[in-house]
Formats: C-alpha cells, sequence, structure tokens
C-alpha cells in the first residue's frame, strides 16, 4: 500500500512539475483544454442530450472505425502539418507568409498537370510530380520574399494578393489544360502518379506515404534551424534585421530563402494532398483551407517544427472526431468553432509569455545596470 501512495505521490509530483519543465508545451495543453471546455458549453447550449456522447465522439476521431479511420485522419494530416511547417520558417524569421494557400494550389496544379499528361513509369511518376510541385510553390513563395527584400512591400498584402492570383490562375488552366466538363473538375492523375498507399496498415483508407514525407520534412526543418548557419541567420534576421545586418548577415537573402523554403513546403503539401486518385481540382472561386489551417497548427505547435507534427495530427483527427458527431445532431462547423477558440487562446497566451520574458529580460538589464554603478 505505501509503494502504490509513494507511486501517486510521483506521479503528482510529476503532473505538478510539468508547466515549470515545459511551459510552451503545457501553454498549447491548456488552450486546448480551455477551447474544447467553451466548445463543450456550445454543444450544452444547443443539444444538452447529444453533448457529452459528441464530446466523447469528437476525442475518438478516426479510432472508432478502427484502421481505416486513423488511415483517413493521417492523410487529412500530413497536408496540414507541412504548411504548418511552412508557417513555422517564415514565423521564425520574423516574417508572415500568409500566402500558404496561394503556394499550395499552384504546386498542386504544377504537380496534378503531370499526373494528368505525364507518362512516367509508376516508380518515378509520382515523384516527378512532388518535385515539381514544390519548386513550383517555391517559385510563388519567392515572390512576396523578393517584393519584401528588394522593395520593402509588406509580405502580408503581397502574399494575400498572390492567393487569389494564384487561384484564378489555376482555375484558367484546370480549364485549359486539364478540364473534366462532365464533373467540372480536374481530370483524374494517372494510376503512376498516385502516391503510394498503405493499404497493408489502413485497408481501405487511402492513406499513402505523404505522412511519412511531411514528418520527414518537419525533422529536416528542425535540424536546419538547430544546427546549422542558415538556421541561425534566418533566426537572427527575423528576432532583429538590424543588429543581423550590422555583424554582416545578409538580411535580404535570408528573407528571400525564408519565402522560397516555406513557399516549397506549401507546394509539397498541395502535390501530397491532390495526387491521390479521385482528389481533383475544383473551378470554385475557393481559397484552399489547408493554407490557412497552416496557421493554426504552427501557432498550436509553439512555433517549432516537431510542435507542428503534433498539432497537425490533433487537428486532424478532431476533425475527423467533429464529422462523426453528426451522429449526435451536430454540425461538423462546431469542430471550427472549437479550433478557432483554441488558437485565439494560444495566440494570447503566446503573446502574454513573450510580453513577461521581454519584460524580466528589461527588469534584468537594469539591475546589471545598477550593480555596475555601484
Amino acid at each position: 500500500m505505501q509503494k502504490v501512495l509513494n507511486g501517486l505521490t510521483q506521479f503528482w509530483n510529476l503532473i505538478k512539475n510539468l508547466p515549470k519543465k515545459f511551459p510552451r508545451f503545457m501553454a498549447s495543453v491548456y488552450s486546448v483544454l480551455i477551447g474544447i471546455l467553451i466548445g463543450f458549453i456550445v454543444m450544452l447550449i444547443f443539444n444538452p442530450q447529444g453533448a457529452f456522447p459528441g464530446l466523447i465522439k469528437m476525442f475518438a476521431g478516426g479510432l472508432t472505425i478502427g484502421n481505416k479511420g486513423i488511415g483517413d485522419m493521417l492523410l487529412q494530416a500530413a497536408p496540414i502539418i507541412l504548411t504548418g511547417t511552412a508557417l513555422v520558417i517564415t514565423f521564425k524569421s520574423g516574417l508572415f507568409n500568409i500566402g500558404a494557400s496561394g503556394q499550395m494550389i499552384v504546386g498542386a496544379y504544377v504537380a496534378t498537370y503531370i499526373g494528368v499528361l505525364w507518362h512516367l513509369p509508376s516508380g518515378l511518376h509520382w515523384i516527378v510530380a512532388l518535385i515539381l510541385g514544390t519548386l513550383a510553390g517555391a517559385v510563388w513563395g519567392a515572390i512576396p520574399g523578393l517584393l519584401k527584400a528588394f522593395r520593402n512591400v509588406n509580405e502580408v498584402v503581397s502574399s494575400i494578393m498572390l492567393n487569389y492570383i494564384g487561384m484564378f490562375l489555376v482555375i484558367y488552366l484546370v480549364k485549359t489544360n486539364i478540364y473534366n466538363a462532365s464533373y467540372a473538375k480536374s481530370q483524374d492523375i494517372l494510376q503512376t502518379a498516385e502516391l503510394p498507399l498503405l493499404s497493408f496498415l489502413f485497408g481501405s483508407s487511402k492513406a499513402n506515404i505523404g505522412i511519412f514525407i511531411a514528418i520527414f520534412v518537419a525533422i529536416i526543418i528542425h535540424f536546419i534551424f538547430k544546427y546549422t548557419v542558415l538556421g541561425y541567420e534566418l533566426k537572427a534576421t527575423g528576432f532583429n534585421p538590424e543588429a543581423s545586418r550590422y555583424v554582416g548577415m545578409n538580411s535580404k537573402r535570408n528573407i528571400v530563402v525564408s519565402f522560397i523554403l516555406s513557399g516549397s513546403l506549401a507546394g509539397l503539401a498541395g502535390a501530397i494532398q491532390f495526387l491521390v486518385v479521385g482528389t481533383n481540382l475544383g473551378i470554385t472561386h475557393t481559397l484552399l483551407p489547408g493554407g490557412f489551417d497552416g496557421i493554426s497548427v504552427a501557432l498550436l505547435g509553439q512555433l517549432e517544427p516537431i510542435g507542428a507534427v503534433i498539432a497537425g495530427i490533433f487537428l486532424s483527427h478532431i476533425r475527423l472526431g467533429g464529422f462523426y458527431m453528426q451522429v449526435h445532431g451536430f454540425p461538423p462547423q462546431i469542430i471550427e468553432i472549437i479550433v478557432a477558440i483554441i488558437v485565439y487562446t494560444t495566440s494570447i497566451s503566446a503573446g502574454i509569455s513573450l510580453y513577461l520574458r521581454r519584460r524580466k529580460a528589461k527588469k534584468q538589464i537594469n539591475q546589471q545596470k545598477v550593480g555596475d554603478g555601484e
């Protein structure tokens, strides 16, 4: 009995010390809990009887239908992990790439075009489509980077405009080159261009190797920022452009590189999302939501690539749960309310945390000056 009590005491001490040991991670956890609590209150208001079963269904996500549900969750997670990581790159560089949706759709079009019209061996076709889709996103991402670096054009304005330019351009190109008039969308890609499926793991789900590619890319970006000179310079430029220029860093180059890297990941996300047979580009005047999901994923992941992986999987999981909540009388949009609350809470907590850190640093500097004066 004493051993059990000692074990429970140690467990409680571990839980109690988590906020001190992992403050940024716990900030996201608290934001998630607050979002779910407020979402549950909204569910109680609209449907008291179905609120608790609906909440359980949301937490269960795709697990309710076994391997296929897990596969569907990972299929949806791969693109938003990549767009989240894309946003992390520019956030760390002191920039805001809100044009991930445009970069994503341009990459998606190039990959789809190659998947429909090019005839390549099955082991090569999807690789070529992925690579060229990634390059297309990089080119589209370079535009706001160049405008920011050499003409000081606000990247938020230019990237938003390029979202719509990319959307209308792709609609025109789809209608011109790969249009299926019977269904008012792009033609199906060839079987050889489809990303290899993971049927041996997830049965009839269309889950593919895209999730492994997304995780691998996030790990590479983590390595770049943590262990390379390029990553250090990108962070330094974002933290203080004037100081980085003073010590000899090429801040203009770093701005462009940051946007090229970010755009390439968004283009890769678009390619992965649409290199699936039966997933087609439409011609409606609607931006791809995955580009904006990247903002949520980046913030919830505390602006870390590995955090973006966890946040992307979590977001995909509860969204799938939101879809299955319909059996309890809830529209899937209830999940968007919960996600929005989580993102707002995360943003506020991050802002407060940054303010407190800066205030503490300023206080320490003032104390040092007083100590030197004495």
